[in-house]
């Protein structure tokens, strides 16, 4: 039978030989014979041992539950395992799918904010999309509000929908007319996927969508300008306002340099 030293086996498997010989020490992969001066061997049947120690560290599996696993396998504990590892990597697929998804629409997000004028005012037909809303936010101070969006963020994540979408904050339409720019009622994110979540329609119809550069403590300056622009244009707020950061953290140093969409269902005024 042919023996292979540590360096040729170590050689043949791709790996180092202070990996076979953390193997050995551990008891998960015991060289087939030792000589007395130290020196170890293995055979050709280990090479298969090996990639199934490889195989099963792919799939997460910690040493010491491969090693157990290898002491006590059989036809059916095999299949269990298989099993249950085949429905782990179809999480992770289904996670690494929904990230993939993510990063592409934050990248088209992107794209298309570094071609817009932020000092453009626009009325734009919009079409309907689904959104989901956070639990009511408003009676609560910055602490409690920031655990909450976390939670709105980890939920939406887990759940799959999280698509890449920004996440925004509504106004409701009395507090915008009130100029109560601060009186966020809910988190919202954009969903492209079906969920068995509660989801709300943002109308199709009419929009006017202005930006707000800087930090959001001036972004009254922002509404400020919108309303003007609607009572030249012959428009009214018929809506809620809703707010998404195109630019922030991620793409640009410091708040400010943040942009801010604001987007606002109207109507023309009829006399």
């Amino acid at each position: 039978m042919k023996l292979f030293s540590t360096g040729e086996f170590a050689e043949i498997c791709g790996v180092k030989k202070q990996t076979l010989f953390h193997y050995d020490e551990i008891g998960l992969l015991k060289p087939d014979y030792k000589q007395d001066n130290g020196y170890r061997y293995y055979s050709l049947q280990q090479v298969e041992v090996f990639t199934v120690i490889e195989m099963l560290k792919e799939i997460d599996m910690s040493l010491a539950d491969i090693k157990q696993f290898l002491e006590i396998r059989s036809p059916e504990e095999t299949i269990a395992l298989l099993a249950e590892k085949e429905r782990v990597m179809e999480e992770k697929i289904r996670k690494m799918k929904q990230i993939k998804r993510s990063i592409r629409n934050k990248r088209e997000y992107l794209k298309k904010a570094i071609t817009l004028d932020f000092t453009a005012i626009t009325i734009e037909q919009c079409e309907s999309k689904r959104y989901i809303l956070s639990d009511f936010i408003a009676q609560y101070s910055e602490k409690p509000v920031a655990k909450l969006l976390m939670q709105f963020i980890n939920e939406n994540k887990e759940s799959g929908v999280d698509s890449g979408h920004p996440i925004g904050v509504l106004l409701p339409k009395d507090a915008v007319l009130a100029n109560n720019y601060d009186y966020f009622s809910h988190f919202y994110l954009q969903i492209d996927t079906e969920t068995q979540a509660q989801t709300h329609l943002l109308d199709a119809g009419e929009y006017v969508i202005g930006y707000h550069e800087g930090s959001y403590i001036h972004i009254h300056k922002a509404y400020h300008k919108i309303k003007t622009y609607l009572l030249t244009q012959n428009y009214q707020i018929t809506g809620d306002s809703f707010e998404e950061y195109l630019l922030d953290e991620t793409s640009v140093h410091g708040l400010d340099n943040y942009v801010t969409r604001i987007m606002i269902k109207v109507e023309p005024i009829h006399h």
